[in-house]
């Protein structure tokens, strides 16, 4: 969003706006400011989430499994979790063969994997909005 709708937004000039911006960026309540591309333009139709349940709990296999994580360009968002399952991940694919085969040759070969669930994505209510600040 320019700084000129950004302003219309929240009923302030741009150089206030401006203004607000370098300071929520100071006081690290912005950390950054990101493109978001076109699963569908990259021909990547597909979203998985993907439950990982490791074969043991120690600061060793978590380190170990969350360096293949940030390695693997495949894997587009990794969550450690408490409750039933260990790590929650996001991936993207063309289709459900490509799926497979990452599953397969990368996801199951990640350090201290023993078991996986995958949920496939029908529809996307609601992604990547973040929070707003007005």
């Amino acid at each position: 969003m320019s700084i000129a709708k950004l302003s219309e937004a929240i009923s302030l000039s741009a150089n206030a706006t401006a203004e607000r911006l370098r300071r929520l960026q100071r006081d690290g309540i912005i950390s950054g400011f990101h493109a978001r591309l076109s699963a569908e333009a990259l021909g990547q139709t597909l979203t998985c989430f993907v439950e990982i349940k490791l074969d043991r709990v120690n600061e060793d296999v978590f380190a170990a499994f969350a360096k293949a994580v940030r390695e693997s360009s495949e894997i587009e968002d990794c969550y450690l979790t408490a409750g039933g399952f260990d790590y929650l991940l996001k991936t993207r694919h063309r289709d459900m063969e490509q799926f497979r085969a990452f599953l397969t040759s990368t996801l199951l070969r990640l350090p201290g994997v023993r078991e996986t669930q995958t949920f496939t994505v029908m529809e996307a209510v609601k992604e990547g909005t973040g929070s707003t600040v007005a």
